[in-house]
């Protein structure tokens, strides 16, 4: 497999990206089953928090082998991949950067020896906000790389609990996870034990299920459908979990402060995902209500923006008495490309993507319903094409407030001079990108669609209220331990091993 420098190009241009999904992570011990298999399958339900890179790591006891590389779950691995890693413990990764570049050696999980022999793998799904620090600690320490060119936090975490060999994996979170500030929800192993932890704040959603023959950690209840767990609860703000032939057992390593992220409502998560015991589909649908209560519009026909604006745009038609009708047409294989399109291409822009249905809208006053404007590009296209295709007004109504700031906590928005909001006020909006009106659900109303406490919530992207204290500026951001260009070989193996594992590999 030819990989280059390894960089995606997300949708269509980066002009035109919107917010970037979260990683996602899954965790299974189960002697006696194909935890591979069901690794992957969890990884599958995952796809949508990432799609730059999938991996896993499996242990059968003596060893941990992990396999990753750049692409989708369903191009990273095979049956012949899956039936080679055997074991009862696994863990996997769908990578969205928001540390590090997008290359090979920042796919996870990231693989760690120890010098007393042990391994430990590692996946999270968050950012952390004290990465010069933790870089600044391991340099200290004198902790050589295991994969030179990693430029993630992960894997500034990794090296710490491998670097005291004189503790056990799960003595060594006790003493790092304290230390850690941001957002993260961490699966990791070593030969036997699967860990689970969450930031004390618990931003990124983590949950706990129950198999017949074992246990499943992973970050939305979706993963846990689609490999036949039941759900047993979420993994607690502050708790470190530990699950082995032993059991299950519980620590924690932090007081709990919970601040979920508001955003997985409005779009990171699946709709058939439940946060907080709220179900995300019931919170979208009554969103859009509120958005109709909000800002009703006099129209002939209420449309989505798939698929993320699907449940909203629903509400909104139940609220106003307005039919909803399928207007856009999504193709769904365009998301994540290798392929760089030509000029001619890009300036059809958003039409690889979404294309209107001409009988159904000519003619008519529309009310589209989408997530989030970020920088407006988007929206700005679709409306011109709706119009072109017959549209007699356009109004436009998000399910969410203004971003008007950026995400340090594990979502790649745009910078804050990127962001639409930021510059302008609504009708300014509203003349950009060419609407005839637009609404955006009031915080208050957001809030109050997801059901959970105000003061249990991260709402920073819409108010500029980090729950979580940011360093300076030149310490943090995607890039912060990127200075320095290394000069690495770009070109690694996809599997590598601890000591007892299998032989290093290269896919033909």
């Amino acid at each position: 497999m030819a990989r280059g420098d390894g960089r995606l190009n997300h949708d269509l241009d980066p002009q035109d990206r919107g917010p970037q999904d979260a990683c996602g992570v899954f965790g299974v011990w189960a002697p006696g089953e194909e935890v591979s298999k069901l690794t992957y399958f969890g990884l599958y339900a995952l796809q949508h928090r990432g799609q730059e890179a999938a991996g896993m790591a499996v242990s059968d006891g003596s060893g941990v082998v992990v396999y990753k590389e750049l692409g989708l779950v369903s191009q990273v691995f095979d049956e012949p991949t899956l039936a080679s890693m055997q074991g009862h413990l696994c863990i996997g990764h769908t990578r969205y950067s928001t540390t590090g570049g997008s290359t090979w050696e920042n796919a996870q999980p990231t693989l760690r020896s120890t010098s007393a022999g042990t391994t430990v793998a590692l996946a999270h799904n968050g950012n952390l906000v004290n990465t010069a620090d933790l870089a600044r600690r391991v340099a200290e320490a004198g902790i050589l790389e295991t994969v030179p060119g990693s430029t993630t936090d992960t894997a500034l975490v990794a090296a710490l609990l491998a670097a005291r060999p004189d503790l056990s994996l799960e003595a060594a979170a006790l003493e790092v996870l304290p230390t850690l500030r941001g957002a993260f929800s961490l699966v990791f192993m070593d030969e036997h034990t699967l860990y689970a932890a969450r930031d004390p704040q618990g931003v990124r959603p983590l949950v706990l299920g129950r198999l017949e023959r074992g246990w499943v950690v992973a970050s939305e209840t979706a993963a846990l459908d689609i490999v036949g767990a039941s759900v047993v609860r979420e993994v607690e703000p502050g708790e470190l979990i530990a699950i082995d032939e032993h059991g299950l057992r519980s620590e924690r390593f932090a007081p709990p402060a919970p601040k979920g992220c508001l955003f997985e409502y409005v779009y990171l998560a699946r709709p058939d995902t439940t946060i907080a015991g709220r179900s995300v589909h019931a919170s979208r649908v009554e969103t859009g209500r509120q958005l109709a209560r909000e800002f009703p519009a006099d129209a002939d026909l209420v449309i989505s923006v798939p698929e993320s604006g699907t449940p909203a745009a629903v509400g909104f038609a139940e609220e106003s008495g307005i039919p909803f009708g399928i207007g856009l047409v999504k193709n769904a294989y365009v998301g994540r490309t290798f392929i760089q399109p030509s000029q001619s291409i890009r300036q059809l822009g958003i039409r690889l993507k979404l294309n209107p249905l001409r009988d159904v809208i000519r003619g008519k006053r529309l009310v589209v319903v989408d997530d989030s404007i970020v920088r407006g590009n988007t929206q700005r296209a679709l409306i011109r094409m709706l119009r072109e295709a017959g549209a007699l007004e356009v109004h436009v109504r998000i399910s969410s407030p203004p971003v008007k700031w950026p995400c340090f906590y594990g979502i790649d928005f745009a910078s804050r001079a990127e962001l639409i909001a930021n510059g302008l006020d609504v009708d300014g909006i509203r003349a950009s990108i060419g609407a005839d009106s637009l609404g955006f659900v009031s915080l208050d109303g957001l809030i109050g669609a997801s059901e959970q406490p105000k003061n249990r919530l991260c709402t920073a992207c819409f108010d500029g209220e980090y729950p979580i204290p940011l360093p300076a500026d030149e310490l943090i951001g995607k890039h912060v331990l990127e200075g320095i260009e290394r000069g690495v070989d770009r070109t690694p193996p996809a599997l590598a091993s601890s000591p007892g594992g299998a032989d290093a590999l290269r896919r033909p």
